[in-house]
């Protein structure tokens, strides 16, 4: 039995002895069935936990209504005492299984949210930077937030149905035992009325869809606000963002209202015909006393029956309802689940020498092995690429392909949509396999990197560029991530970063708490501990994109002077036009056009016009720093 907290060993990173099969991603109604027979067991013994919760309700009618024919119309208190002890012992035996019911599910529910939570995870570390290539940022995390708890909330529905099922079944046989007609008319009556129901759940469905999609946009767009911030507050663009936001906002609150209206429709039918179907037993019962084939403790019984099953016909509405949202959920997720990595390992893996020169076919760039080698380009991005192929990373040249639009298409349109951006995601995919399945034209010890496994590339080459996160945790769990190093190490990465005033901010120290992305540090601050991190790895090749970008000209030149001190003797890269870096540097290449057109010493290569260009405007900001 699957208990909490969830272990799972999907989507296979590597790092597991002995993996489980993914899910399945073929239909939502598949993903679902993946999901609910992951914890069988538990959904099982908490609906046969609710039917017993339910035998109050089940069996009171019946039994009270023997102790009235019994015991107060048959003037027989023996009868009266023995049916009411009975009575309670049955409340006694639901109040004990009630307990146990709620506490089961409970766990079932929270199990299928962070089940799913950790797929997710799960997923994200083994795609790691392609996934943002094919799924947007804001349908992850709707996926591992709020699709979660729906996942979570299917599993306490279907358990709750089940035993209201079997207590519903259970009520019909002794109906129709006491009386054909009623007992028939209890029978049927909850699959006609959720049946008149249904068309109702369409509309419904639509509208959730549109509300999922525009939440989904709305993380998007708070996930970029928040990371970029800094920079929006220096450029003076936070009203800008700000009404982008509160249009968004609005445009998700039509959604949900929209949704919610539909919703009440189907809640408020199903409150209606349960009262229909109440009032129709009522009637037919109270016709059936006066004819005398119903006795008064029966009519009691039917009168008990019809108000229980007002709960059972409303749990299935619930179980409908809450069904279409989570099929609305499982289309996104599946959405982020049936993507695969494009990495394919070689069939005779070769090993890498860190020690050895890393040369890159596109460019033209040769790093000699042991020294510090600066790389200058008048287009950043042109380095950045530079500096991604050189770790083997996919560019970042595709936009992520939402599961659904926010024009609230339906019907064929709809349908159409959806297959143009599956067929959309499957080119992309199609792309990253073409582009990870041939020589990747970067040799690391005249071995192609493709010829080696992922996992001994990652080993061997580090990049840490602008991207790089920091993860909500201690200060050493964000400079020691896998809890390798000494004190001592950690503090001397601590020192080269020149990030001694983060551990001096934090009363803890070490164990001082870092929100999710450093969100509590400034921009330099966060840039070197970043830098302290990659340090700290202590790579054979160590590939830098603009690490002190955010930082003044003082506390770069320390950097800079300790970065090269440190790692004398080992592969550095670093991308920037910082004089401070090129003053260290022991090789300095210029790229132009995204290819090698000149190397050599700084000083050297100040006499031609090209460099100059470049690294001019950085050296008239040094001066002007002095």
């Amino acid at each position: 039995m699957q208990d909490f907290p969830p272990r799972t060993a999907t989507f296979f990173s590597g790092q597991d002895d002995a993996p489980s099969p993914d899910p399945d991603t073929r239909t939502p109604a598949a993903f679902l069935r993946w999901v609910l027979g992951q914890q069988k067991a538990l959904i099982a013994l908490s609906s046969l936990c609710y039917a017993l919760w339910f035998l109050p309700m089940t069996l009171g009618p019946w039994i009270f209504g023997r102790a009235v024919d019994d015991g107060i119309v048959g003037g027989s208190t023996a009868a009266l005492l023995a049916w009411a002890a009975l009575l309670l012992g049955v409340v006694v035996v639901g109040a004990v299984f009630g307990i146990v019911s709620h506490t089961l599910v409970v766990r079932t529910w929270l199990v299928g949210l962070y089940g799913a939570l950790e797929m997710v995870t799960r997923k994200v570390v083994q795609m790691g930077h392609v996934l943002p290539r094919r799924s947007p940022t804001g349908e992850v995390l709707s996926v591992a937030s709020s699709d979660s708890d729906e996942f979570g909330a299917l599993t306490e529905i279907l358990a709750r149905s089940v035993g209201q099922l079997v207590s519903y079944l259970t009520v019909a046989f002794i109906v129709l035992t006491m009386s054909w007609q009623l007992g028939l008319l209890t029978l049927v009556a909850a699959p006609v009325l959720v049946g008149a129901a249904l068309p109702l759940l369409r509309p419904l469905h639509r509208r959730q869809q549109l509300e999922r999609s525009r939440t989904s946009d709305l993380t998007s767009l708070a996930t970029d606000i928040v990371a970029g911030l800094r920079i929006l507050r220096g450029i003076g663009g936070e009203q800008t963002f700000g009404a982008n936001y509160d249009r968004q906002s609005q445009s998700a609150k039509q959604a949900g209202v929209a949704a919610g209206i539909w919703q009440a429709v189907v809640e408020a039918v199903g409150v209606l015909l349960s009262g229909v179907f109440l009032v129709a037993l009522v009637w037919l019962g109270t016709r059936q006393v006066e004819a005398g084939t119903l006795t008064v403790g029966q009519l009691i019984t039917f009168l008990g029956y019809g108000l229980f099953m007002v709960g059972p016909i409303r749990t299935f509405f619930e179980f409908a309802q809450k069904g279409v949202r989570s099929m609305v959920s499982a289309r996104k997720a599946i959405a982020i689940f049936e993507q695969r990595p494009p990495w394919r390992g070689p069939a005779d893996p070769v090993a890498l020498d860190g020690t050895a020169a890393l040369h890159d076919a596109a460019s033209g760039l040769t790093v000699q092995p042991g020294i510090l080698t600066v790389v200058v380009s008048a287009v950043p991005e042109q380095s950045s690429a530079l500096a991604d192929r050189l770790g083997r990373y996919l560019p970042a040249d595709t936009e992520p392909v939402p599961e659904d639009g926010e024009d609230g298409t339906r019907g064929r349109a709809a349908r159409r949509a959806r297959a143009e951006k599956a067929r959309e995601r499957a080119r992309i995919a199609a792309l990253d396999e073409e582009r990870a399945g041939r020589d990747w034209g970067v040799a690391l010890g005249g071995v192609d990197l493709a010829r080696a496994d992922l996992a001994d590339v990652r080993r061997q080459v580090l990049v840490s560029d602008t991207g790089s996160q920091l993860f909500a945790g201690t200060l050493q769990d964000a400079i020691d991530p896998h809890g390798r190093l000494s004190r001592e190490q950690a503090e001397h990465a601590l020192r080269v970063a020149n990030a001694e005033d983060v551990y001096d901010a934090l009363p803890e120290g070490w164990q001082g708490q870092l929100d999710e992305r450093g969100r509590g540090l400034s921009g330099g601050q966060r840039q070197r501990v970043v830098l302290a991190r990659a340090i700290a790895a202590d790579p054979p090749v160590l590939v830098l994109v603009e690490p002190t970008s955010a930082v003044d000209a003082h506390t770069e030149a320390r950097v800079a002077e300790r970065v090269a001190e440190t790692r004398r003797g080992r592969t550095t890269v670093v991308t920037t036009v910082s004089p401070l870096w090129l003053h260290h540097a022991d090789r300095v290449v210029l790229l132009h056009d995204g290819t090698v057109v000149a190397e050599g010493r700084h000083a050297d290569l100040l006499e031609v016009d090209d460099y100059r260009r470049v690294v001019a405007r950085a050296l008239d900001e040094e001066e002007a720093a002095r």
